[in-house]
Parts: C-alpha cells; sequence; structure tokens
C-alpha cells in the first residue's frame, strides 16, 4: 500500500492540501509513538532516501502543527471574541462620538447665537446710550443756536443782497482804494456818485449808496483803530481802510499829526521804530527793523523820497540762500513779512512826482470838521468833567473787548459746524464748546447791553458841551483858511 501511495500522483498535492487543523487523536497518538525511535529521526533517514526524509520532516511538522494549534486555539478564539467585542465597543464608541459631536456642535452653535446676542445686547444699549446723549445734545445745541435765529435769518438776508451788489459795490471800492485815497471827501463823494450813475446805466448790479466801510471795511477793527486815536468821522474811517488794504506802503498826508498820533499808538505794542529822513543813522535803523519784524514810521518826509528806501517801497524782496532778503542801499538785509513801512508828510499841499505815487498809496488825512470837534468834545469833558470822559474811555475799551470777543466766539462756531462731518450731533467736543460758547456770548451780551446804556447816559451828559467844540472846530478852520486870503497867515 506504501508503494501504490508513494506512486499517485496527485499524492504531493494531498500533502499540499492535507486538513491539518483537524487531525484526529489516534493518528497523532499513533504518530508520537515514532517519534522518539532512532529510525525515525530525519539525519538517520536522510542517509537512505530524500524523499523519505522529507516525508518524516512533514510528519514531524504535522505533530508540532498539532501540538502547538491546540495550544494556540483557544487563544485564537479569544482573541476572535475579543475582536468581536472590539468591534461591538468601537462601534459603540463611534456612536458616542457621534453623539457628543452633535452636543458640541449644538453648544458652539449655541454659543455662536448667545455670542450674536450678546453683541446685539451691546450695540442696542450703546445706541440708547448714544441716543440719550444725543438728546442732550441735541438739548444743548438747540440751546445755543436757538438765540441767533432770528439775527442770522437777517444776516442771510443782508448777505444775499449784498453778494447781489458785490461786484459794482467792489469795483467802486477798489478805485477808491487805488486812486482816491489822496482827495478829499468832497471828491471822493462827487466820484462815488459819478460812479454809481455810470453803473446804473451800464446794469451792473451795486448798492444804492457804496460805502467804504461797509464794504470792506470790519467793525472790530474799525473800533480798535478808534481806540488807538483814529478820528471817529467817516473820512478818517475810510483813509484807515484804504490803508490796510492797500498792496503798497500808505505815505500819509498829515498836517495835524492825527496819523502819525494813531499809527504809533496802534503799532506800540509791536515795538514801532519812529525815524526821520535827516537822521544820519535811518538806514542801519530801518535794516535793523526789517530784520526783526518790526513796524517802521517815516516822519516829516517831504516833496522827494530818499531812493536807498526805493527797494522797500517797491517791495523788491529775493530769495537768496534759503531765505528772503531785500537790497537797502549797499546792504543785503534779510526780510521778516512782519514788517511794515508807514511814512507821513506835514506838508499840507504837497505836489510827489509820477514816480512816487506809483511807488505808494497817498492818502489825505487832514483833519476834517467832524473830526476836530469830536476831538475838542473829548478834551472839553474831560477838562469839565474828568470822570465822565474817563468812564466812557473805559467803556469804549471794554466795548470793544466784548464785540470782539462775540466776533471770536461766532466765528469759532460758524467754522466748527462747517469743518464737523456726518451727524455733529456725535461730536461731543462741538456741543460742549457750542454750550460753553452760547453761555459766554450771552454773559457778554447782558454785560454789552448795560456798559452801552451807560455809554448812552454818559453821552447823553457829553452833549450839553457840542457847543464849545463846534465853535472851536469852526474857529480852527477859519483860521486855517484866512492863508488862502494872504499866504502870510499860514505861520
Amino acid at each position: 500500500p506504501s508503494q501504490k501511495l508513494l506512486g499517485d500522483s496527485s499524492f504531493m498535492q494531498k500533502l499540499l492540501d492535507y486538513d491539518k487543523d483537524h487531525i484526529g487523536g489516534h493518528i497523532i497518538t499513533a504518530i508520537r509513538g515514532y517519534l522518539p525511535l532512532p529510525d525515525f529521526q530525519p539525519s538517520v533517514i536522510e542517509k537512505q532516501s530524500k524523499a523519505a526524509t522529507g516525508l518524516c520532516k512533514w510528519v514531524r511538522a504535522m505533530e508540532q502543527y498539532d501540538k502547538v494549534a491546540k495550544e494556540a486555539e483557544p487563544k485564537r478564539l479569544a482573541l476572535k471574541e475579543a475582536e468581536e467585542d472590539l468591534a461591538i465597543k468601537k462601534a459603540e464608541l463611534q456612536e458616542k462620538r457621534d453623539a457628543l459631536k452633535m452636543v458640541l456642535d449644538k453648544i458652539h452653535d449655541l454659543e455662536t447665537k448667545f455670542k450674536a446676542a450678546n453683541d446685539e445686547k451691546v450695540r442696542i444699549a450703546n445706541e440708547v446710550d448714544m441716543c440719550e446723549k444725543k438728546l442732550v445734545r441735541a438739548g444743548k445745541l438747540i440751546s445755543g443756536l436757538g438765540g441767533e435765529k432770528t439775527r442770522w435769518t437777517e444776516n442771510v438776508k443782508t448777505l444775499g443782497e449784498e453778494y447781489h451788489n458785490v461786484t459794482g459795490d467792489v469795483l467802486v471800492s477798489s478805485a477808491i482804494v487805488a486812486y482816491l485815497g489822496v482827495f478829499d471827501k468832497s471828491y471822493r463823494d462827487v466820484y462815488i456818485e459819478d460812479a454809481m450813475q455810470a453803473m446804473k446805466e451800464k446794469e451792473i448790479p451795486g448798492s444804492s449808496d457804496v460805502s467804504l466801510e461797509k464794504v470792506l471795511g470790519n467793525p472790530v477793527q474799525i473800533r480798535d483803530w478808534n481806540l488807538a486815536g483814529l478820528p471817529r468821522d467817516s473820512l478818517s474811517t475810510d483813509n484807515a481802510i484804504v490803508m490796510s488794504r492797500s498792496r503798497r506802503w500808505s505815505l500819509m498826508i498829515d498836517p495835524q499829526g492825527q496819523a502819525n498820533k494813531w499809527i504809533r499808538n496802534m503799532e506800540k505794542d509791536n515795538g514801532i521804530g519812529v525815524f526821520k529822513l535827516s537822521q544820519s543813522d535811518f538806514v542801519r535803523n530801518i535794516e535793523a527793523c526789517v530784520q526783526a519784524g518790526r513796524p517802521v514810521l517815516l516822519e516829516n518826509v517831504g516833496e522827494t523820497i530818499d531812493s536807498v528806501l526805493e527797494p522797500l517801497l517797491t517791495k523788491a524782496v529775493y530769495k537768496s540762500g534759503g531765505s528772503m532778503v531785500i537790497n537797502i542801499g549797499d546792504s543785503q538785509v534779510e526780510y521778516d513779512d512782519n514788517f511794515k513801512l508807514y511814512l507821513t508828510t506835514k506838508l499840507p499841499n504837497p505836489h510827489y512826482a509820477p514816480e512816487v505815487s506809483t511807488k505808494v498809496v497817498l492818502i489825505n488825512f487832514t483833519i476834517t470838521p467832524v473830526g476836530l470837534t469830536d476831538q475838542l468834545l473829548g478834551i472839553t469833558v474831560e477838562v469839565e468833567k474828568n470822570e465822565y470822559e474817563q468812564e466812557r474811555q473805559r467803556l469804549l475799551i471794554q466795548n470793544a473787548g466784548f464785540k470782539k470777543q462775540l466776533a471770536e466766539i461766532e466765528d469759532k462756531i460758524l467754522k466748527m459746524l462747517s469743518e464737523a462731518g456726518g451727524d455733529i450731533l456725535e461730536d461731543e467736543e462741538l456741543i460742549n464748546t457750542l454750550s460753553a460758547s452760547k453761555v459766554t456770548s450771552n454773559e457778554i451780551g447782558v454785560a454789552l447791553e448795560s456798559a452801552e446804556e451807560t455809554e448812552k447816559t454818559i453821552n447823553e451828559l457829553r452833549e450839553k458841551y457840542t457847543p464849545y467844540p463846534k465853535h472851536g472846530s469852526l474857529l480852527f478852520f477859519c483860521v486855517a483858511e484866512m492863508r488862502n486870503i494872504e499866504p502870510m497867515y499860514q505861520y
């Protein structure tokens, strides 16, 4: 049978396909009886047959495999059971993880909604707070601007009319500044009347009565000029406006010295230098003032002007070495933009060459009856009722300061309103400034009304002395005109 078995062509395949996991116990018992035998050792059998050696090894391997398999099978089964339990646990764990993820997602969603709701709450609270602040600010704004409505409405109406007439008014005013400074009031009035008639014929819009004070004057500045000694008559006021608006330096015909006194007082705080062309060091003094930016008043100018002043009169300033300079004589002097030049002459009727007239603006400051009367009235009251005149001067200075402050407050309010972007109620600084300005404005308004009432009372008392200054003014001009009868009277 063994030869038949070995001769089977599929014997090798049977060995490979042998069910080694289900070997019967009796077979294993039988095999184990041969294993200890000396003749059943692979080393011994190998000497006889290679094929028998392979079978020997195969049998031994089957026995060894069965032995190991029987020991490992419980463990394999336990492993399988453990793997099955692990798979179940993993599935359960995944379910728990999925449930946890759903809970976490829900929590995240709730947190997002809570944050959004909380942000909305904060936003609404901020809006409520801002609305409350805006209500307070709106109240302040209404309170601050309420009193200005009537006055500003009138100003808008006035400005609308002035805007319509600005072409003709500026045309006439420019001509006065450029050409009529040297003429007295009667000539200026004739020119204005003729100019208005010509504008009417040419259909140029303009006011029915052009006044330099209304077109180019600043009430606050004019009041400051009056406090500095400028006579209060319209001619003197127009002369001051011509001087301030002209691009050329002013040469003032000032036989009575009124302009000289006014310039000295006006520029006193700026360290004005007062010199005469007859002084030997006047050029050096002027150079120092030009460099320091101090104003200069040249007194007693004759009908000719020293050529050394020509660069100053023509404002021949140029840039050199990164700074602005001007040539005075043989010297190059650094030019300060704050420098101002005033020239006055005591000649009552000077004759200047055309080349002088084109370099300066000639202004006739010869005293007028109205200006002299006002000055004599002040002197008379100061002598007779000194306390009234002192109180009047104090009130004039105080009122000028009040009106200047009111103008500054109004300009500040309008500037802040024009620069406020978007909702002005969100600009707390603007509202607070407006509220504080309104309080200050009201206080000043009350003080100003009281002061003007007092000033009115004082002026009524001053009017009692008016006949005396009028007689004095009339006497002065009668004596002044006597030189036209006989030249000797000019002395």
